[in-house]
């Protein structure tokens, strides 16, 4: 490798493309280059915008075909050049960096070259002076567009009971609901997943709270399963609905021409934007399976596996759409209704688990949507099961 080096130190082309294996790769930035002649022009494009660059060594270990080269290099970004696209600035340039190198039969197969980019650009003038003023100004401004787009999307988790947040997601109303359970053993559970645009808000919610170990789904429609395959946890659901959950998100039992207007027209156009796809399930939970404290509840109707979470000892419910406290029509808060009978697999069914939640008698019941029903939670229930 000091040989290769030295070639580097005189930008001799010639005998840098030499030390490469045919089908050897350079990685470094997330760029590559491939072969002999793909390191040549990665090289002389380099070496055209650093004419008087040169490499030093400053230690190496080997064992085996590997090899950790630590090198420094120093000189100027003066061209004539440009370099990927970036024109020269005159400035001096002073970088360090780890090489891991692969080889074979004595020619480079790979090479892994790892150096600090974000130094590189601070250098040549593309990025502030680390603890300047203006870099200071970049980063509140960054900052603050980071906060603006996350809030925009999702809600900062709200405590709602003893190891119980629930984050509120979805633009600009945020009326998808998301539940994180506190687990024993640290982190939390998390309870319906919401839509794709919520990825990142929950993936930061959950961490704030030591880690997101798994994903439990309410149901498996497109506004509830959305953010799932992005959070890349195992996920579960009821056994009925594992087929749709890993399929179309149960759209085959939809029936638009039951759904009055406007949420015909804008449904079928919102259900792409929120899904994140098929989800691969990781195993099932059904009746009575526990669930970071609460017990599991089969309410089909909305959809045949949908199932609800109980807790005894404060009858907290957490319902995922066994009801809705949103008009569907209007975005308007009420008090809880059957779910349009257009989306349900069974409405009747439907009614049978909201009687079902309603015999619990909670406190407090909260739904996939909106608000939660608190006071005479069980004669709201019977209510919406009769009359709505």
């Amino acid at each position: 490798m000091t040989a290769y080096f030295e070639a580097l130190a005189n930008q001799d082309l010639d005998a840098i493309a030499a030390a490469w294996a045919p089908d050897g790769v350079m990685s470094v930035l997330g760029d590559e280059a491939t072969g002999p002649d793909g390191l040549r022009a990665y090289w002389a494009e380099f070496f055209g915008a650093t004419p008087d660059l040169r490499f030093e060594v400053q230690d190496i270990v080997a064992e085996g075909d590997q090899v950790a080269v630590h090198w420094a290099a120093k000189g100027t970004f003066a061209g004539p050049n440009s370099f990927q696209g970036i024109e020269p600035t005159f400035s001096r340039l002073d970088l360090a960096g780890l090489d891991i190198f692969h080889l074979r039969d004595g020619l480079i197969v790979r090479e892994h070259a790892y150096t600090d980019g974000s130094e590189f650009a601070r250098q040549i003038g593309m990025l502030p002076p680390a603890g300047s003023t203006a870099e200071q100004r970049v980063t509140r401004a960054f900052n603050g567009q980071a906060k603006l787009k996350r809030r925009a999307l999702c809600a900062d988790p709200e405590r709602i009971a003893e190891g119980v947040w629930i984050v509120r997601g979805g633009f600009p109303l945020k009326m998808m609901n998301v539940y994180l359970l506190e687990d024993a053993s640290g982190g939390v559970t998390m309870f319906e997943a919401g839509i794709k645009a919520m990825v990142s808000g929950l993936q930061a919610a959950a961490s704030s709270l030591g880690g997101l170990n798994r994903i439990v789904l309410g149901h498996a429609h497109a506004d509830h399963r959305g953010a799932a395959p992005g959070l890349k946890v195992p996920t579960f659901v009821h056994p009925e609905d594992r087929v749709d959950a890993e399929g179309d998100g149960g759209i085959h039992y939809v029936d638009l021409s039951k759904v009055p207007p406007p949420a015909r027209w804008t449904i079928p156009r919102l259900l792409p934007v929120w899904d994140g796809g098929p989800v691969e399930i990781a195993g099932t939970v059904d009746e009575g399976d526990d669930v970071s404290g609460f017990r599991v509840v089969h309410i089909p109707g909305h959809s045949p596996g949908q199932i609800a979470l109980w807790r005894e000892s404060d009858r907290l419910a957490l319902t995922a759409d066994c009801f809705y406290t949103l008009d569907p029509h209007t975005s308007r808060h009420g008090p809880p209704r059957v779910p349009l009978d257009g989306f349900n697999f069974d409405t009747e069914q439907a009614r049978a688990s909201i009687r079902k939640i309603a015999a619990l008698e909670p406190a407090a019941a909260w739904p996939g949507h909106a608000d939660a029903v608190t006071g005479d939670v069980r004669a709201q229930l019977e209510r919406a099961a009769a009359e709505t």
